[in-house]
């Protein structure tokens, strides 16, 4: 007991030493897996429920599995000035979570990743119009090089875009909103307060929908729904912090990762296998993300107060 606490100390000191960036990209790196398992979960789920029941069963999980840490601090982790751009969040986050949840049951779940990745340039735009952040030249040119990946996988012209590609890119305008809200309530808001009432305002708002479409299920299908919860806020907790950590605009190229993870979660589960289009584009994503990650990690620590 002794060794594992000592090296849980070590562990953490190794990780405070690392640039503000640096962590940040590891954080979103991990938030990048977290929501590839939930959207495969997601896809093989919807095979016997609706997209919103499961929308609902999401968000009361997730938070269920945050209620430890709650409790934990007594719930004074939910105190906060800011409760209506919270619920705002809520609002722009349901309508995006529903819109991507029907995409995932409808299409090809490495095609929604693909298209999901118009978010970072919606993103990478409004964090400068909106929060005023310097654009580095070489951040965008690695978000550049991540939306050429992701064209090639897409070869836009020679598939003509259906019902889930329009719901996806439309919530990824919503996704790249969500996120800039996360990023102002960070600077004054703890990761796990973000996330707690991320879970309280989508469960609210996800229930009328759920009880529209109701069915029953089994126990089995309510295990992968706590699955899908628990991933869920592994992700979201991942993504709070790491936006904490640092820009935005460092992170986003990362945010293509997910593409390679749903292509192998796709090509293993749901026999859809990737083609030399999908391969190549990931090169093009890993090699943007590497480079951002070199010029990053020679960044000078940002001054704490």
């Amino acid at each position: 007991m002794k060794a594992l606490t000592t090296g849980m100390q070590g562990a953490s000191a190794v990780w405070h030493r690392q640039t503000p960036a640096l962590r940040g990209i590891v954080l979103m790196c991990l938030s990048t897996v977290a929501f590839s398992i939930m959207h495969g979960l997601v896809r093989y789920v919807s095979e016997v429920l609706p997209r919103f029941q499961i929308a609902f069963f999401r968000n009361i999980f997730g938070l269920a599995f945050l209620l430890p840490l709650l409790m934990r601090s007594r719930f004074s982790i939910l105190r906060t000035k800011r409760i209506g751009l919270h619920a705002l969040r809520g609002v722009i986050n349901i309508i995006a979570m529903l819109m991507f949840f029907t995409a995932l049951s409808i299409s090809p779940i490495a095609k929604v990743t693909a298209l999901s990745f118009t978010a970072p340039i919606f993103m990478a735009i409004l964090a400068v119009l909106v929060l005023g952040e310097r654009f580095r030249i070489y951040r965008w040119l690695a978000i550049l090089c991540g939306f050429i990946g992701m064209l090639i996988i897409l070869r836009p012209g020679l598939v003509a875009l259906d019902t889930g590609a329009l719901l996806v890119t439309a919530s990824a305008g919503l996704w790249a909103i969500a996120l800039l809200i996360i990023k102002i309530l960070s600077r004054t808001e703890a990761s796990l307060t973000i996330v707690a009432y991320m879970g309280i305002f989508l469960g609210i708002f996800s229930i009328f929908p759920a009880l529209w479409v109701w069915q029953p299920f089994g126990i089995q299908t309510l295990f992968w729904l706590a699955m899908i919860g628990l991933f869920g806020s592994i992700a979201q907790m991942s993504l709070s912090q790491s936006l904490k950590e640092t820009d935005p605009t460092a992170l986003m190229p990362f945010d293509f990762l997910k593409l390679v993870w749903t292509a192998l979660i796709g090509a293993w589960f749901f026999s859809e296998i990737p083609d030399i289009y999908t391969l190549i584009g990931a090169a093009v994503i890993f090699a943007s993300g590497f480079f951002i990650a070199l010029r990053e990690r020679q960044a000078p620590p940002r001054a704490t107060p």
